[in-house]
């Protein structure tokens, strides 16, 4: 009876402490209009830009926000080196709040090790150093975001930092939506992104 009532004991701790770590890494839900979006994170990789997207997760950078552009097989220029992506975040729906955070230290896939491939996450920048919020998804495997690709003249790629475990469906759907000159039209709801 004693050791029986141990063992339930025992069984009820541990799942108590189970749910109280649910992941290696962390985990946030990207809640839009058309559905949510789970992605995983890497902080042992990218340490300062997962840093960063989860301190604007937690000011609630996010809250009423939308994915605002798409490239597509149709919509970029013929001499362009073609990608496919959704990207989403605060330019257009608090564009002052932008312009007022410092830029992230750029952390490229070669230092990484993550890969531009299909569902993984990484930040817009314009010059290395200049990334905040603002973020893409990409739509099938996208190398030339890789450091020394080529949809960057500079070479230096572009920061992933996780990519999508749940919810690659809603990302299609998005991706399929109505745009005109690359931005959806209208922009698709992005409700909040919080931490899981």
């Amino acid at each position: 009876m004693l050791i029986r009532n141990l063992l339930i004991c025992f069984c009820c701790l541990l799942a108590a402490c189970s749910q109280h770590i649910k992941y290696k890494n962390p985990h946030v839900k990207i809640e839009t209009g058309e559905g949510d979006i789970e992605l995983e994170l890497y902080p042992d990789q990218a340490p300062k830009t997962v840093a960063a997207f989860l301190s604007y997760v937690d000011s609630g950078y996010y809250v009423n926000s939308n994915f605002y552009r798409v490239w597509n097989d149709d919509n970029q220029a013929i001499d362009a080196y073609k990608a496919r992506l959704i990207q989403g975040g605060i330019w257009e729906t608090n564009h002052k709040l932008v312009m007022s955070l410092p830029g992230i230290p750029h952390e490229t896939t070669a230092q990484t090790g993550i890969q531009h491939i299909n569902g993984v996450i990484s930040l817009a920048r314009g010059k290395p150093g200049t990334a905040s919020t603002e973020f893409f998804i990409c739509v099938g495997n996208q190398h030339g975001f890789d450091y020394g690709g080529k949809n960057n003249t500079d070479g230096l790629g572009y920061a992933a930092f996780g990519r999508v475990v749940k919810g690659m469906e809603v990302v299609i759907r998005i991706y399929r939506d109505p745009e005109k000159d690359e931005y959806f039209d209208p922009p698709i709801a992005l409700f909040n992104i919080v931490r899981m």
